[in-house]
């Protein structure tokens, strides 16, 4: 009896056994008609992470009432995989709050993840592993491939990276120079008196003069003469003194000119004028004064433009005149002499035989202006030049980092910019350019923070800023950063907006031949289904850059073309 029982048990349990594996097992033998529907159909990175979204359609009679599955989307790549968080999905007799699907009517479910992106994950299969609970009984589901992944092109940016900023020279090759002097007058006279002759600024007139005949690159011009009278007293008198002090003052550097050997016969060379009354300096000089009722007067002058008038109405002011013409009038009877001379400069070859042979000779300017004339190391040679001779002027340690950067020195680069900060901190260029530094070793936030610090460091810190926009995958605000550029970078933020027209008309623009430029234009190709566009561009590319061709064999924007005969020669 008591074996009889016993086996009634174990057969009992035995079938029920049975029954709780046939109800897994028969879900895994129909999970074959689980519809999976991938946006996109393809993977792609943006902003550094990889989302999907998948919709799951489950069919009628195909989940049992007591099984709970557990479903995990893994991107499988050689090297490795990354999982997704997994969804639990439980037949309507479980107790629990996942999402129910009835066993007679099936059901659907969304589900919606993201994973950080790798650069492995360029070539992958996106697939979802099930796992099944019936009571104690659990089973493995076949793996179930529903998506192919991940395009990055939004990395491509990586390959042109940040742009540092040039410490700008200030070098110009024409200079023209002015050497001023007054020679004033007492009231009604128009003789020279010893003791503005020998005043410090005659002499250094006279000095300036003869200085310029010992430059060989230098030439005196042309000389002003601009002689006035104060505005009182008759006009007739005003113009004739006006005209007498001209030509004194004229006969007087004719002499000058003479004794210095310089020829001042030309037609033109002189430029004469005289004022009989000058008003507009006596205005200047009322503005400038502290002289009672000065308000007044420069009321009188803007009423009345007649000069017997306004004279008869300052004189009016009886006191106040008296200091007018004590501390006033005096400083307008004058005559005003200007010297221009125009300094040549050095021409562009003659530049760059010094830099090759005597570096020292050239000034700042210079040597930060023949840097932009040469390349490669002639070019670091002249920024060298520069930081060596002038190493208090920040642009000069500023320009070294550039160069070292350009080289792929990036440590050297960094001591560059942070001494170029020391001589003056919080330089826009210099700011930018340690930013450009975080951005290399990885730091993307102090990068984006240093580049916030740098208004006004030009195209370089504009794209960067577009730079981090893209990295952040906000293309429409990289777009805004590039504004009209022709960069790569300014096409591929078009590219990844969707923007397949402007992106080529701005890499057409570009006149750079680089293989990015070409690459990027068969990425619109193949978005846009033109092939002979595709292939032409991509074996450009890949003639002007060889790494590119393990980069497109890798790029899923040609994942439907990688068995194409054209493809696979485009890349050879």
């Amino acid at each position: 009896m008591k074996k009889t029982t016993f086996n009634l048990f174990a057969t009992m349990a035995l079938g029920l056994a049975l029954a709780s594996c046939a109800g897994i097992d028969k879900m895994k033998e129909a999970a074959k008609n689980v519809k999976y529907s991938v946006t996109p159909e393809v993977l792609e990175a943006h902003g550094g992470k990889v989302d999907v979204s998948i919709k799951v359609q489950i069919p009628e009679k195909f989940f049992d009432k007591k099984v709970v599955l557990e479903a995990t989307p893994v991107l499988v790549y050689e090297g490795g995989e990354t999982a997704f968080a997994p969804y639990v999905l439980q037949g309507e007799s479980i107790q629990g709050n996942e999402k129910v699907i009835s066993y007679l009517n099936g059901g659907s479910f969304t589900y919606t993840g993201s994973v950080p992106y790798n650069s492995n994950m360029r070539v992958s299969d996106l697939v979802v592993r099930i796992k099944g609970t019936k009571g104690n009984q659990t089973a493995d589901f076949d793996p179930v491939k529903i998506a192919d992944g991940v395009i990055a092109t939004y990395a491509l940016v990586q390959e042109k990276g940040a742009a540092t900023a040039i410490g700008a020279n200030q070098y110009r090759r024409d200079i023209t120079e002015q050497q001023l002097a007054d020679i004033f007058f007492l009231i009604q006279q128009a003789q020279l008196r010893d003791s503005e002759l020998k005043k410090d600024e005659i002499k250094n007139l006279k000095d300036y003069i003869v200085a310029s005949q010992s430059v060989a690159n230098k030439t005196i011009k042309n000389i002003e003469v601009s002689a006035y009278a104060s505005p009182d007293g008759a006009q007739d008198l005003n113009t004739r003194l006006a005209s007498q002090r001209e030509k004194v003052a004229k006969d007087y550097l004719d002499k000058e000119l003479k004794k210095a050997k310089v020829d001042s016969k030309a037609e033109g060379f002189f430029t004469l004028n005289s004022t009989p009354e000058d008003w507009e300096g006596f205005k200047k000089l009322m503005e400038a004064s502290d002289v009672q009722d000065k308000e007044l007067i420069l009321r009188v002058l803007s009423m009345y433009s007649d000069p017997e008038v306004r004279e008869k109405e300052i004189k009016n002011m009886s006191e106040t005149f008296k200091v007018i013409a004590q501390d006033i009038l005096p400083k307008l009877r004058r005559s005003k002499l200007i010297v221009n001379a125009e300094m040549k400069g050095k021409t562009d070859e003659e530049m760059k035989a010094l830099l090759a042979s005597n570096p020292d000779s050239l000034n700042v300017e210079e040597l930060l202006f023949v840097a932009t004339l040469v390349e490669g190391d002639d070019q670091l040679k002249a920024y060298k030049a520069a930081a060596t001779q002038y190493p208090n002027d920040w642009r000069t340690l500023n320009n070294v980092g550039c160069e070292l950067f350009e080289k792929g020195d990036v440590d050297g680069a960094a001591a560059s910019f942070n001494a170029a900060n020391a001589v003056k901190a919080n330089v826009p260029e210099v700011l930018n350019n340690l930013g450009v530094i975080a951005f290399a070793k990885g730091d993307l936030a102090k990068a984006e923070e240093l580049f916030g610090q740098a208004a006004g460091a030009g195209e370089a810190l504009d794209n960067n800023l577009g730079v981090i926009a893209i990295l952040k995958g906000d293309y429409e605000g990289a777009i805004r950063y590039f504004g009209n550029s022709t960069s790569c970078n300014a096409g591929l933020a078009k590219i990844l907006a969707g923007k397949y027209d402007a992106a080529l008309s701005t890499l057409n623009a570009n006149t750079a031949e680089v293989g990015l430029k070409y690459y990027l234009k068969a990425i619109v190709g193949a978005r846009t289904a033109q092939k002979d566009m595709m292939f032409q561009n991509l074996q450009k590319a890949c003639e002007l850059d060889a790494a590119l061709k393990n980069y497109a064999k890798k790029d899923m924007e040609f994942g439907k073309f990688f068995e194409d005969a054209n493809f696979k020669a485009a890349i050879q």
